[in-house]
């Protein structure tokens, strides 16, 4: 089914074909170069001091999560059956690597304005055995940084971001993605910047770096320093070292493609998070007070990846409904990442509980959908959401 107003579309120019044809030509498509290249770039533009990229955003909060338990920071290092915060609305991946890292997973509610953690709620949750806070910035909305670390204080609490829906979100200032120890981003093709498949990790810790580039390949030492953080030296013999296995890790690798097409299209992110804001004002505008529809609550500076649109308690609106009117006039949508993840089946498999009633997270589940937002000016679109 075509859609007038899709979720996503392209981002490419000429410049990215013509990236992608250098590595053509070039006849080298394993990691190298290229991906370095985006590397440096992105972590530019974020304000980090290292990045890491990987094969999608799965993987680096998979990638995230493995670093913590092999880290010798104590103040940082988990181990299996370590307490982890999470808010019950995020995407699978979020979770997974908490479940197959051992770790018990507390589900919290999210703000039925913000679509973030109700920090109330959080603050509830927390407890001495609480060792990993899990940040999710849904949707583009950054969380509040400033409460989370209120609610933290001095305890030895470790903050991970899951920032794969909020590329180019700020608070105060700050990218999101950077007020954790470790943040994930996605280059996923519905993203803010796409390189078909693809993620990345940002830190400004050392030894989770060099922890994560070795994850990142076979957890072998070719990719570290001489001198480094995770094993002794490096033998001056490369094929001696070329096969020595430091750590239990993957093979998460990214393509030259890949990184050839982000180092083209964190070039033009700026721009492309400015249209998106541009059409979040234009929504507020045109929806804050619509009588049965709430759209997300904006902290610090959105980067706006969809609009959220939830059906007011109250209201006599359901989603079937609201589904069937969207898509008469040309909308494509669907639920808000994963709902409550809290009530799905793979669940039975986690160590996990709830923290109270998840009673927002479910109502959105119920009553939520988002559709598109884009990099470039979609007023037909806003206009359209007026008349539901």
């Amino acid at each position: 089914m075509s859609f007038k107003f899709p979720l996503a579309t392209a981002s490419w120019g000429q410049e990215e074909i013509a990236a992608m044809q250098r590595v053509i030509d070039s006849g080298m498509f394993s990691m190298g170069a290229n991906v370095g290249a985006f590397e440096r770039d992105f972590a530019a533009y974020i304000g980090s001091q290292h990045c890491v990229m990987v094969n999608s955003g799965s993987s680096a909060n998979l990638l995230m999560v493995a670093a913590l338990f092999y880290t010798r920071n104590p103040k940082l290092k988990l181990k299996r059956g370590d307490e982890v915060i999470v808010p019950a609305v995020s995407w699978s991946t979020t979770y997974y690597p908490l479940y197959q890292y051992g770790l018990k997973i507390k589900f919290v509610d999210i703000d039925l304005n913000t679509l973030n953690y109700d920090l109330d709620q959080l603050e509830s949750a927390v407890t001495d055995k609480t060792r990993v806070i899990m940040a999710v910035n849904l949707l583009g909305n950054p969380n509040d940084f400033g409460r989370i670390g209120q609610i933290i204080g001095d305890r030895e609490i470790v903050l991970i971001e899951d920032n794969c829906e909020s590329m180019g979100a700020r608070y105060n200032g700050q990218m999101a993605g950077t007020f954790g120890v470790m943040g994930t981003f996605s280059s996923f093709f519905s993203h803010h910047i796409s390189t078909m498949e693809g993620g990345l990790i940002v830190t400004d810790d050392e030894e989770l770096y060099q922890i994560l580039l070795s994850l990142r390949a076979h957890g072998w030492t070719r990719n570290l320093p001489k001198q480094n953080l995770v094993c002794s030296d490096k033998s001056d013999d490369p094929f001696e070292e070329s096969f020595r296995f430091v750590l239990p890790g993957y093979n998460v690798r990214p393509l030259e493609l890949e990184g050839a097409l982000g180092v083209e299209q964190v070039k033009r992110l700026p721009h492309m998070v400015e249209e998106r804001r541009k059409n979040g004002k234009l929504l507020q505008a045109a929806l804050s007070q619509h009588p049965n529809l709430a759209i997300q609550q904006e902290i610090g500076e959105s980067s706006w990846f969809g609009f959220s649109l939830v059906i007011r308690p109250g209201s006599s609106l359901t989603r079937k409904e609201l589904v069937v009117k969207l898509n008469e006039l040309g909308f494509e949508c669907r639920p808000i990442v994963a709902g409550n993840f809290a009530k799905n089946e793979v669940v039975k498999y986690f160590d996990s509980e709830e923290h109270g009633a998840l009673k927002n997270a479910e109502h959105i589940d119920q009553n939520g959908l988002f559709v598109g937002n884009h990099h470039y000016p979609i007023g037909d679109a806003i206009a359209a959401l007026q008349i539901i």
